[in-house]
C-alpha cells in the first residue's frame, strides 16, 4: 500500500435508493454495477469494464436521522488506518467512524478535518491496485477538489498528514487562489476557499465523461439536475456540478466535442 499512500482510491455513494441511483450512474457516467458479494451487508461495486473504482450502499437510517444527506466520500490509501485516525484527532480533526475492518477487505475509518469536510482512510489487504489508467478515461475519476473554510489551513493539515505538495496556484479572483495539489509529482486534485453559497466545508469528485455537453444531457435526462453552466479549466477540458435525483452532489470532467 506504501505506493498508493496519500492517493485517492475508491469512491463511495451513502444514497437513499440504490436501485434508482444505479440506473442513473449507468446512465450518465457509464459504469457498471454488480453486488458485492460481502457477508450481511449490502454494497453494490462500480465498476468501468473489469476494473471496480467504487460502490453504493444505502444511507444508514442512524446516519440519516443525524442529519446525513445522500453523497459521494472519497477513500484515501494510508499504511496504518488507525494510527492515522488517531493522527486527524490529535490534529483537530474528528473521528467519524472508528476504525473497522471489511472482511476480506482491508480497514477503513471515515474522519473529518478540522474545518468539518469528510473523506475515509483506507488500508487494503492482498494484491495491491494495478496501475492508474491514462488520465481522463471515461468513467475513472478525473479530479477531487476541497472547498474549504480556509483553503491555506486545509492545505497545511493535508501536507502533513498525507505528503501533499503544492501544484499551481491559479488567482480566482474575489474567490482567492486554488491551490492544485501534487502526490508523487502528478497534480490530482485542488483546494479553494468556499464562497458563501456553499453552506459547509466538503470534498467533490469529478467523474470522466467523453463529451461535457453529452454528459450534462445524460444527467437532466435521467432526472438529475445540472447546477450551473459549463465551465473551461486549465488544460483545456471542462466541468459541470451536478446533483443525482436522490440529492446526492458530483461532477463532470471532460471535453467540449
Amino acid at each position: 500500500m506504501s505506493s498508493f499512500r496519500g492517493k485517492f482510491v475508491w469512491y463511495e455513494l451513502m444514497t437513499t435508493d440504490t436501485s434508482a441511483a444505479g440506473a442513473f450512474y449507468r446512465r450518465v457516467v457509464g459504469w457498471g454495477t454488480k453486488d458485492a458479494g460481502l457477508p450481511n451487508m449490502q454494497y453494490t461495486l462500480l465498476t468501468v469494464g473489469e476494473t471496480s473504482i467504487g460502490g453504493m450502499m444505502v444511507l444508514p437510517e442512524q446516519a440519516s436521522k443525524a442529519g446525513a444527506r445522500p453523497g459521494w466520500i472519497g477513500y484515501v490509501a494510508v499504511d496504518d488506518v488507525d494510527a492515522t485516525a488517531a493522527r486527524f484527532s490529535q490534529e483537530g480533526g474528528v473521528i467519524h467512524h472508528a476504525p473497522d475492518d471489511i472482511p476480506g477487505v482491508g480497514r477503513f475509518a471515515v474522519v473529518g478535518d478540522p474545518q468539518g469536510a469528510a473523506l475515509a482512510l483506507f488500508t487494503g489487504r492482498g494484491e495491491a491496485p494495478g496501475a492508474a489508467p491514462p488520465r481522463g478515461t471515461p468513467g475513472h475519476a478525473g479530479w477531487r477538489e476541497l472547498v474549504a473554510t480556509d483553503a491555506e489551513a486545509a492545505f497545511a493539515f493535508y501536507a502533513k498528514l498525507f505528503g501533499w505538495g503544492k501544484g499551481n496556484a491559479i488567482d480566482m479572483g474575489e474567490m482567492g487562489s486554488y491551490q492544485q495539489l501534487t502526490m508523487d509529482g502528478e497534480t490530482f486534485g485542488g483546494i479553494v476557499t468556499k464562497p458563501k453559497t456553499v453552506p459547509t466545508p466538503v470534498w467533490r469528485y469529478y467523474f470522466n465523461v467523453d463529451d461535457i455537453d453529452a454528459g450534462a444531457a445524460r444527467v437532466r435526462d435521467g432526472g438529475g439536475q445540472v447546477l450551473n453552466g459549463r465551465m473551461q479549466v486549465p488544460g483545456g477540458n471542462w466541468v459541470v456540478h451536478c446533483r443525482d435525483p436522490q440529492g446526492g452532489m458530483f461532477a463532470l470532467y471532460g471535453p467540449q466535442r
